[in-house]
């Protein structure tokens, strides 16, 4: 089973890449491929140029969690990075094959929002990452969704190829890429917030 975790990785933090084990181990995950994303349709342009955070992204993988890998694609395609086309793309590769889009608690929230939403669920299942214990009210049109394909079971997953949710607990360390680009432009250190690799790159590169 293949769970498939997007971003801008502006740069790649701890909180990516624990949040990343802890659900690859929960859903029994075979393989998670992080996928830069180019442009996003719905936040700001990232700072750092694609190459650059394809780089950092490289470096924090060079020693991680076997079954770990990078899918540059978003990168590689030009115009906005709509994760509905990636997934597409993926499971073309894929065939039926189980495949997992792994989303934080926020971005889920708002994926109404998201480019042709709907079609989401039938190319992938959705494993969302919150705090444990957490239960929000969904509201909306994400009500009926979550009530219709939500599973609180991981097994089921493994058996179809895509049409669940899922929701997934995990350590929420407070660390964010926002807070990282701040401290450097403050000149502060980032040392123990990414992978030193990552810290080396950044300072060599002058980043932020």
């Amino acid at each position: 089973m293949i769970g498939i975790y997007g971003g801008t990785f502006d740069p790649i933090h701890y909180g990516h890449l624990r949040t990343a084990l802890e659900v690859k181990e929960a859903a029994g995950l075979n393989e998670v491929r992080f996928v830069p994303c180019r442009l996003p349709p719905h936040r700001a342009v990232p700072e750092a140029e694609p190459e650059l955070r394809l780089r950092m992204l490289e470096l924090a993988l060079l020693d991680a969690e076997p079954g770990f890998r990078i899918d540059t694609q978003e990168l590689d395609r030009p115009g906005p990075s709509y994760m509905v086309d990636t997934l597409a793309s993926i499971r073309a590769e894929i065939g039926i094959r189980p495949l997992c889009l792994i989303v934080g608690l926020d971005a889920f929230l708002g994926l109404p929002r998201w480019h042709r939403w709907r079609e989401l669920s039938d190319l992938a299942h959705i494993l969302v990452m919150r705090r444990p214990g957490s239960e929000p009210d969904f509201a909306g049109d994400l009500a009926p969704y979550v009530t219709e394909l939500r599973t609180d079971q991981p097994a089921p997953l493994h058996h179809q190829p895509a049409g669940s949710i899922h929701f997934v607990d995990v350590t929420q360390l407070d660390i964010s890429a926002t807070r990282i680009r701040e401290a450097v432009r403050t000149g502060r250190s980032a040392r123990y917030l990414v992978p030193d690799p990552v810290w080396r790159f950044i300072q060599n590169e002058g980043l932020y």
